[in-house]
């Protein structure tokens, strides 16, 4: 009888892609490209990962908005942020009806289902910066990545 383990061989650890990423020896003076690469993979994660407000029009559909071709659906990480959205905007006094999404839903089901290029506008309009998840390869599905030349 073994009280511990101590007599189980350990199996070599698997690494995954964004471990590769994130961890490794000290490169020394990094590109910024590369750093750059790198925080945009960790937030996209987080984003993935992390449940987001979605105002809907007067029809119901979640909120979106055209810019430069590509149709954005407006998300926010927080009631205070689409808050300053709407005073942003001169609508604070009106209600804003909202779903609570997951961000990985908004990029890999909803995004396809929209026609044309699309992608989702986090916090826009904040003061502290909003982040744009474009319609590109790693971000949304590859077949509506607008750098493949996905379809719809």
């Amino acid at each position: 009888m073994f009280d511990n383990g101590d007599d189980i061989a350990e199996s070599p650890a698997r690494r995954s892609r964004i471990a590769d990423l994130t961890d490794g020896p000290d490169p020394g003076p990094l590109d910024p490209v590369v750093v750059a690469r790198r925080e945009f993979a960790v937030l996209l994660g987080e984003f993935r990962r992390s449940a987001v407000l979605v105002p809907l029009d007067a029809g119901g559909d979640l909120w979106s908005a055209d810019q430069g071709g590509v149709r954005w659906i407006c998300a926010f990480s927080d009631e205070a942020a689409l808050a300053r959205f709407a005073l942003a905007r001169g609508e604070a006094g009106r209600e804003w009806t909202y779903q609570s999404v997951l961000g990985a839903r908004l990029l890999d089901v909803l995004v396809p289902l929209l026609p044309g290029p699309a992608g989702v506008a986090l916090d826009a309009g904040s003061a502290e910066g909003g982040v744009l998840f474009p319609p590109v390869v790693g971000i949304v599905p590859a077949a509506v990545a607008v750098d493949l030349g996905g379809t719809r």
